[in-house]
C-alpha cells in the first residue's frame, strides 16, 4: 500500500525542510509522517474526518502549545 501513497509536504515547511508530510489519496485514510525521515518514518494513519478536525483545531488555535 505505501508504494502508492502520494506524500505532500506541508506548505509551512521550514527552510531546512523539516516538517510533516501528509497523504490523503487513499480511500478512508489520511497518513502522516516526519519529512526528515522520509520512507524510514513511522506512519500515523487516521480517518480523513479526524485529520480534518485536527487541521481545523490548529487553524483556529484551539490546541495548547
Amino acid at each position: 500500500m505505501i508504494e502508492f501513497v502520494n506524500w505532500r509536504k506541508s506548505s509551512r515547511s521550514s527552510a531546512s525542510g523539516n516538517c510533516v508530510e501528509v497523504a490523503r489519496n487513499l480511500p478512508g485514510t489520511a497518513l502522516v509522517r516526519d519529512s526528515k525521515l522520509g520512507a524510514d518514518s513511522p506512519v500515523l494513519a487516521v480517518s480523513p474526518e479526524r485529520f480534518t478536525t485536527f487541521l481545523d483545531a490548529i487553524k483556529s488555535d484551539r490546541l495548547d502549545g
